[in-house]
């Protein structure tokens, strides 16, 4: 009986002592590297407008860090009722960004990408509806107190683009 509550004493002890070390030794914070806050000066809540029209708003979208950080979540929400939310981040396995935007109409887009010259530049492959494929790119930048969105699309492999649509995001003004 005296070996078994030594034994037992002895296991506790030892229990106890990894258990100290795990909580003083804290690991470092998951998404802390500069890589993962490349693409925070999208952060905020915006009015989004035409390029060709910039006297009126398309849509609101609210950009928001979620997952202890790690993720950039968009919500978009378009007045011709479109909505989407796109999933943004430093994928640190693969040392790129990545995005998927989904929406209330059934799209799916995965883009990867890097920053690169201040630009955070994502490209995805795309099956358009009547069966040929192209590569989408979107291209995010800063502009004073707004962020620029440019989305082009290449039916030749990325030698030439064409724009799809021309936004710009400024600061959400309540009405």
């Amino acid at each position: 009986m005296k070996g078994t509550t030594i034994a037992c004493l002895l296991a506790t002890l030892a229990a106890s002592s990894v258990e100290a070390r795990a909580q003083t030794s804290k690991p470092a914070a998951a998404c802390a590297g500069p890589e993962f806050r490349q693409f925070d000066f999208w952060l905020g809540d915006w009015d989004t407008y035409d390029m060709t029209d910039t006297s009126k708003v398309v849509a609101r979208t609210r950009v928001t860090r979620i997952l202890g950080g790690c993720v950039l979540r968009e919500v978009h929400e378009q007045d011709d009722g479109l909505v989407g939310e796109s999933f943004s981040l430093w994928d640190a396995t693969r040392r790129g960004w990545h995005q998927s935007w989904v929406t209330n109409r059934g799209t799916l887009l995965l883009l990867d990408g890097h920053l690169k010259g201040g630009r955070m530049i994502l490209t995805a492959p795309e099956k358009r509806p009547d069966g040929s494929e192209s590569l989408l790119r979107g291209i995010w930048w800063v502009e004073g107190r707004n962020v620029r969105e440019v989305a082009e699309r290449s039916t030749d492999g990325g030698k030439t683009w064409t724009r799809v649509f021309d936004i710009v995001f400024r600061p959400h003004r309540p009405t």
